[in-house]
């Protein structure tokens, strides 16, 4: 087997009080498509911004036994290397384009400063090959675009540049977060296929941070689901579709509307609330909202290996019953 182009183990970060995320191991090979599922607040994002070092460290405490990059441990790089490694290996797809990009300056301008500063282009050559990763993400009329401003672009055409820029320094891994958010359904498909297009062209490993299941139905090779800062389940995606392992998978899926859906079976939303994380969470984390809790949950449940690439963690799988 070869080496992963990621690979985390016991991945810890606290803001102060704030347990933002709790022993989060993962690993992403080269050319494969990882799905990061969760609510909002369950530490998707927070995980890699921290493994981009992208947290300020006099916020957060950030600790890992394992933080590593293509065989090169992350923790032990300075800020400068971390930055390097940001803009040539890793590329990085922001949610909201129009707070990622500078106002101030034009989008063929910031695509070059990329690719001045992590493959040595000159100007000239950098604002051609800017032109040229324009063209390539599918804004019409590059040249001419290159010169204009980000308030002059749609939000799918703010994307596209995002996706540019991301390309820039021809990365080994692309992390996009939640890079179809507050576009319409077109917009959205279309990004969905210049960005697997991309990947699968350019043989990168791709983590997709995400809310939506039923997205990662048709892009992911893995799905890992997150709750309340910590892994509950990871399995290759048509196994955690057709049997998801974890009563919250299964009530992410159950919540999701489909056309193929049987008359009278409506979909359902999961009851209660996540809980604090600024307070300390004893046992299961989702057992306040499970419907198939029992007494043993008041303890935390091991992330265990079940069949060849699923883990969960809950205690019914582990053979533990009420």
């Amino acid at each position: 087997m070869s080496r992963p182009l990621l690979d985390v183990k016991d991945l810890d970060v606290r803001f102060g009080p704030l347990h933002a995320v709790r022993g989060v191991s993962f690993s992403v090979a080269p050319g494969e498509t990882l799905g990061v599922v969760g609510e909002s607040g369950s530490g998707k994002s927070t995980t890699m911004l921290a493994v981009l070092g992208l947290h300020p460290k006099r916020q957060a405490n950030v600790a890992a036994d394992r933080l590593e990059f293509d065989g090169e441990d992350l923790l032990s790089k300075s800020d400068g290397q971390m930055r390097d490694l940001r803009g040539r290996r890793v590329g990085l797809i922001f949610q909201d384009p129009l707070a990622a990009l500078n106002p101030l300056m034009t989008v063929g301008k910031q695509i070059g400063e990329v690719l001045i500063r992590h493959r040595g282009l000159d100007k000239q050559s950098a604002r051609g090959e800017a032109v040229k990763l324009l063209e390539r993400t599918g804004v019409p009329d590059p040249m001419r675009r290159a010169s204009q401003f980000p308030h002059q672009f749609s939000g799918g055409m703010r994307q596209r540049v995002m996706i540019a820029i991301a390309l820039a320094g021809r990365p080994d891994l692309l992390i996009a977060d939640e890079p179809t958010t507050a576009l319409d359904v077109t917009v959205q498909a279309e990004i969905v296929r210049l960005i697997r297009d991309i990947q699968q062209a350019n043989g990168m490993g791709l983590v997709w941070i995400t809310h939506d299941l039923a997205l990662m139905a048709r892009v992911a090779d893995r799905v890992m689901v997150m709750y309340a800062g910590a892994v509950v389940e990871e399995a290759p995606v048509d196994r955690l579709y057709a049997m998801p392992r974890h009563p919250y998978t299964a009530g992410l899926l159950g919540s999701i509307a489909r056309l193929d859906q049987p008359r009278g079976k409506r979909a359902r939303a999961i009851a209660g609330t996540p809980p604090a994380m600024d307070q300390p969470i004893s046992g299961c984390a989702f057992a306040p909202r499970c419907p198939v809790r029992f007494d043993k949950c008041a303890a935390a449940p091991p992330l265990v290996s079940l069949d060849e690439g699923v883990r969960a963690a809950c205690w019914r799988l582990t053979g533990e019953q009420a």
